[in-house]
C-alpha cells in the first residue's frame, strides 16, 4: 500500500490572508486557559475523500484549477470571520523573565497556509484497505507539529492532495486556538461559504448560520512558570500502531444503550456512553492486562454546557477538559458490561464547572502534558456528534473521514457519526499490532461491528 506509488508530491503551497482585516486585527488575541493546557499536544488533523464530480463535460485538469482557486477565495472569506486562525503565537516575558505568557499576533503574519498536492493513489486505495493505510499521515500539513512549535508555523494549513478519482481536503488547526466543535465549526462555514459563492458578490461576505464567538477580555489570561516557551514540550515519540474504522449500526448503539440500563436497573445511561464502556472492556481484554493492573477511561468532554455563566455553543477556543474513570483490570472483566457503563455515566455527572475550575487550578501549579501518554488507557476523542458530514465543497457527500497521526498512541479512539447517519457511529481505533490482532480475535466484539 506504501510503495513508491503511493507518494504525495507537492504541486504548490502559498499563503492565504483574510480578506478585509478584521476591527480586532490589530489586538493581541490570548489563548483560553484550556487553550493553554493544549500548547504540548499535537495539532488536530481531520479531513475528507471525496469522489470527483462524474460528469464528462467537466475535464478533471479544468475541474482542479476551478476548485482550487475557489477553495482559497473561500478560505480568505472564511478568515475575515475566523481571524486568529491567520495569526501566529508569540510569547511574552514577565520583568523578571521567571515567566511567560502565549498569545497570536495577527498583525504581523504571513496568513493560513494552502497546499496542493498530488498522488496516483485512488479512492478505493484509501476506503478499501482493512487498516488506515500509513500514507493518510501524509494527506496533512505539520507532519508530528506540536501546538506550542516554532511561532513561526501557521496555525491553520489546509492540504488539498487530487487522487486519480478523488479529492482529499485535510486541515490541521493548532490545538491550542481550537477544539473539535471548534475546528467543524470553521471546516463548514468554510464550505458553507464555498457553496454559497455563486450567490454572493465578491465584495459580499455571506452572513454565516453559526457564527463564531470570541470571548471579550483582554491581557494573558494565564503565565507559565518557564523562562522559554519550549519548556512546555515534552515530546513522546509513540511505536507503530495499526489503526483501523469499525462501523457500529445504530440497532447496535441502540442495543448497547438498553444492554446498560438494564444491567443497573436505569434508564440514565446514554448511547455513546454505552458504546464506550464496551470499546473499553473490549481493548482492556485484548491487552492482557493482569486483574489487578489498574486501566483507565478517558473522555475528551466538551465544556460550554458546563462553564458558569454557560457558554454559547458557537464560542470558539478550547473549551473541552478530561473525563476519566479508573478500574482493577478485574473488576472490569468480571462485572457485567453495565458496570463500566455506569462508571463512565457518573464520571460524567461529576464533571461539573466547579471540578473543571478545580482540575485546571491545580494543572496552572504543576504544567505537563506527560500523564496523556500514560498506559493502559483508553482516550477517547473528538464526537459522533460533530457535523463531519456537513462539508461537501461542492462535490457531494464526502465518501470518508480520515485523520492524522496528531495525538495518537496506543489505545487512541477517535469517535466520527457513521457516514448514513441516523445514530451510528464510527470508531478509528489505534492500538499496538499485537493488541489489534487480540481485538479482531475477539467473537463478542466483532460480531457487533458492522
Amino acid at each position: 500500500m506504501d510503495s513508491p506509488s503511493s507518494e504525495i508530491k507537492i504541486i504548490s503551497e502559498c499563503f492565504v490572508k483574510p480578506k478585509t482585516k478584521p476591527e480586532k486585527w490589530k489586538e493581541p488575541y490570548h489563548l483560553s486557559l484550556m487553550g493553554h493546557f493544549m500548547l504540548s499536544l499535537y495539532y488536530i488533523q481531520n479531513g475528507l475523500l471525496f469522489l470527483k464530480p462524474s460528469n464528462g463535460a467537466i475535464k478533471r485538469r479544468d475541474f482542479m484549477e476551478t476548485f482550487l482557486q475557489k477553495l482559497k477565495d473561500s478560505l480568505a472569506k472564511a478568515l475575515v470571520h475566523f481571524y486568529p486562525l491567520a495569526g501566529r503565537l508569540l510569547s511574552s516575558k514577565t520583568d523578571d523573565a521567571t515567566s511567560y505568557s502565549v498569545f497570536v499576533d495577527c498583525n504581523n503574519s504571513s496568513g493560513a497556509r494552502f497546499i496542493h498536492a498530488k498522488t496516483d493513489l485512488s479512492v478505493g486505495d484509501i476506503v478499501g484497505s482493512k487498516y488506515v493505510p500509513l500514507v493518510v499521515q501524509s494527506f496533512f500539513d505539520h507532519h508530528k507539529a506540536v501546538s506550542s512549535d516554532d511561532h513561526t508555523m501557521s496555525l491553520l494549513s489546509i492540504k488539498v492532495t487530487e487522487l486519480m478519482d478523488g479529492v482529499f481536503i485535510g486541515m490541521s488547526m493548532n490545538h491550542a486556538i481550537g477544539d473539535g466543535s471548534s475546528f467543524w465549526q470553521f471546516f463548514n462555514s468554510l464550505s458553507e461559504i464555498f457553496n454559497s459563492q455563486e450567490e454572493t458578490t465578491n465584495n459580499k461576505l455571506l452572513r454565516l448560520k453559526n457564527l463564531p464567538i470570541f470571548r471579550e477580555g483582554s491581557g494573558p489570561f494565564c503565565s507559565f512558570p518557564f523562562s522559554q516557551h519550549d519548556e512546555l514540550i515534552r515530546r513522546i515519540e509513540p511505536p507503530v500502531w495499526k489503526e483501523r474504522m469499525f462501523h457500529f449500526s445504530y440497532e447496535t448503539v441502540r442495543y448497547l444503550k438498553s444492554k446498560a440500563n438494564q444491567e443497573c436497573g436505569t434508564t440514565t445511561i446514554s448511547s455513546f456512553q454505552s458504546l464506550i464502556a464496551f470499546i473499553w472492556r473490549s481493548i482492556t481484554k485484548a491487552r492482557k492486562l493482569l486483574n489487578d493492573q489498574e486501566t483507565t477511561c478517558r473522555l475528551a468532554a466538551g465544556n460550554r454546557s458546563r462553564m458558569n455563566p454557560l457558554l454559547h455553543m458557537n464560542t470558539f477556543g478550547v473549551y473541552v477538559s478530561l473525563v476519566k474513570t479508573t478500574a482493577k483490570t478485574g473488576n472490569l472483566l468480571e462485572n457485567e458490561f453495565g458496570w463500566a457503563a455506569l462508571k463512565l455515566h457518573q464520571a460524567v455527572i461529576k464533571h461539573t464547572g466547579e471540578k473543571i475550575s478545580s482540575d485546571m487550578d491545580r494543572w496552572l501549579k504543576s504544567p505537563s502534558n506527560l500523564r496523556f501518554f500514560d498506559t493502559n488507557v483508553v482516550h477517547i476523542g473528538s464526537s459522533p456528534w460533530f457535523n463531519k458530514y456537513g462539508s461537501e465543497f461542492g462535490m457531494g457527500k464526502a465518501v470518508a473521514v480520515r485523520s492524522g497521526c496528531g495525538n495518537k498512541v496506543d489505545g487512541k479512539v477517535s469517535a466520527y457519526p457513521g457516514r448514513e447517519g441516523g445514530g451510528s457511529i464510527d470508531l478509528e481505533v489505534c492500538l499496538l499490532p499485537e493488541f489489534m490482532e487480540a481485538l479482531e480475535s475477539d467473537q463478542e466484539f466483532m460480531s457487533i461491528v458492522s
